[in-house]
Order: structure tokens, then C-alpha cells, then sequence
């Protein structure tokens, strides 16, 4: 059994701990909460857009914007949304995870002639590949440093114009989308080209009656559809990008909620250990003396 002061010692430790933990959980869950609010508003607001944008059925066949077309895929692009901090669980394994596995399963002949390239927005997922031996086209942990809409836009610019110009033929990204502070969806969305967005009710099974109403599009169908795909594209992205960050928050509320309970039960199993220590170390004493004393009457 350990003596007294390494039993104090490592008690006084997993005290400090704890206080840690707990305190990271709250930082998390008061930070979950605004996440949870941002997220809760942009989702309708893209789901609109892209009903507006399908409910003409015609409008890939009117339309020549190069975003739309589906062309042989030959160069593909995965961008990794992960966490620059860490203390969340598995939350940024799971993506670097996923998107081997999407490429395992989707793109196994291109990445066999070195045509997939990686691309990975916050450090964690960029470190487990690099530590894997895996190579990295790209990191950009800036964006998670101060994400906003503006710089948002402006990366996902710089993926259209890519995938414009033909330097890749497809650009898949790979997220955890929140669906509570309990459980976050690893998520395969095709960036470009362009798709139609997939509701939760369609997900769930769920139908509506479909709207029979018309919308009435001026100057005309093709100049707002050319208008609206870079924008709608922007908005997707920076809606991966809040899903994500609402996930990491919710992630790292859980794993430090965790993290505290273990303490606790730990410093429990410690003070009783603790306790034992001391009462075999008196009950020694006290036999010692009795022994000595016993020694000295004879």
C-alpha cells in the first residue's frame, strides 16, 4: 500500500483536476448555447434558399453556370472541418476517419493515382494525418481563430473558382453536424458540384404536401440562378462551419462532464484508500507502544 504523502499527493492533484474539468465543462456549455442559437437560425434560412432554387425543375436544364455541371471525375478535393483545441472527445479523430473511409469507398481509383488531395480547416485533424503519414494538400486553422461569414465567403470563393477553372472535378466536405449536446452526426456532403439539399424531414421519412404555389422571379430565372448558386455555396459552407463549431462545443461538454464524474468517483476511491493508510499506520503505533511497554514491565 502507498504511504500517506504520495496518497496526499495524488488526492491534492486529482482535486485540481477535477476544478479543471468543471470548469472547462461550463466555458463549454455557455458557449454550446450561442453555437446552438447561430446554427438554429442559418438552417432554415439555407434550407430556403435551396428550395427556391429546385422548385423550378427546369433550372439545370436552363442554366449553363459551370457549377452545375456534373463532369468525369477525375481530381477530387475533401476538405476536413475539425477543432484547433482538443479535450473533446472523438470528435477530431471521427473526421479524419470519415474521410479516409469516403475515400475508401467513393474515390478509391483516384486516390490510388494520387488524384485526391486533403485539405483540413483546424489542427487536429491536420495532426492526425500528418502523424498517420498521410499527406496534406492544405491547412487553414485561421478560420476557426475568427469565424465569421466574411471569411467564410472568402475561402469557399477560392473553392469555386478551383473547381471553375477544372483544377478539381468534385469537392467533398466532411463535418459533424449537431444534433444535440449528446451526439454529433458525421456528416459526407458533396460541396461541388452543386446538389440539392437534403431536409431533416426528408432524412427522417417524414413528407409535407408539396407546395403547388409558384414564385414569381424577376428580372428572369436565369439571371437569378446565376446569382443565387455562388451565395447559396458561401451560405452552405459557412453553415458546415457553425455546425461544426455547435458540435465541438457539445463534444467537449460531454467529454469534460465525464472527465468530472471520474474525478469525483476517483477522489472517493483516494479518500478511502487514504483512510485505511492512516488507520493501519495508528493501529501499528498503538501496537508498538504496547509491545514496548510490555517489554520494559517484564
Amino acid at each position: 500500500m502507498a504511504n500517506l504523502k504520495e496518497i496526499r499527493t495524488r488526492l491534492a492533484t486529482v482535486i485540481s483536476t477535477r476544478q479543471i474539468t468543471s470548469a472547462m465543462k461550463m466555458v463549454s456549455a455557455a458557449k454550446l448555447r450561442k453555437a446552438q442559437d447561430a446554427i438554429l437560425q442559418m438552417r432554415p434560412f439555407a434550407q430556403k434558399l435551396h428550395e427556391i432554387l429546385y422548385h423550378c425543375e427546369e433550372c439545370f436544364a436552363i442554366s449553363r453556370n459551370k457549377l452545375l455541371a456534373v463532369r468525369p471525375v477525375k481530381k477530387v478535393l475533401i476538405v476536413m472541418i475539425s477543432s484547433n483545441r482538443g479535450l473533446c472527445g472523438s470528435f477530431n479523430v471521427n473526421i479524419a476517419k470519415a474521410a479516409l473511409e469516403l475515400v475508401n469507398e467513393k474515390f478509391k481509383g483516384q486516390y490510388s493515382t494520387d488524384n485526391v488531395d486533403f485539405l483540413a480547416i483546424g489542427r487536429k485533424a491536420g495532426d492526425y494525418f500528418r502523424a498517420k503519414g498521410y499527406k496534406l494538400k492544405e491547412s487553414r486553422n485561421d478560420l476557426l481563430d475568427d469565424l465569421s461569414f466574411e471569411n467564410s465567403a472568402l475561402f469557399s470563393e477560392t473553392l469555386i473558382n478551383k473547381y471553375i477553372l477544372g483544377d478539381y472535378d468534385h469537392i467533398e466536405i466532411v463535418y459533424n453536424r449537431f444534433k444535440n449536446a449528446l451526439m454529433q452526426l458525421i456528416t459526407c456532403e458533396t460541396f461541388l458540384p452543386l446538389q440539392p439539399m437534403i431536409s431533416e424531414e426528408e432524412e427522417t421519412g417524414k413528407t409535407h404536401p408539396a407546395h403547388d404555389g409558384e414564385y414569381i422571379i424577376e428580372p428572369s430565372t436565369q439571371y437569378i440562378i446565376e446569382r443565387l448558386i455562388p451565395k447559396m455555396l458561401k451560405i452552405d459552407f459557412y453553415k458546415a462551419l457553425l455546425e461544426s463549431g455547435a458540435s465541438e462545443h457539445g463534444a467537449r461538454m460531454t467529454a469534460m462532464h465525464k472527465a468530472t464524474d471520474n474525478a469525483s468517483q476517483l477522489i472517493s476511491e483516494l479518500r478511502l484508500t487514504y483512510n485505511k493508510a492512516r488507520q493501519s499506520a495508528i493501529t501499528n503505533e498503538i501496537i508498538e507502544i504496547v509491545g514496548g511497554a510490555e517489554s520494559l514491565g517484564r
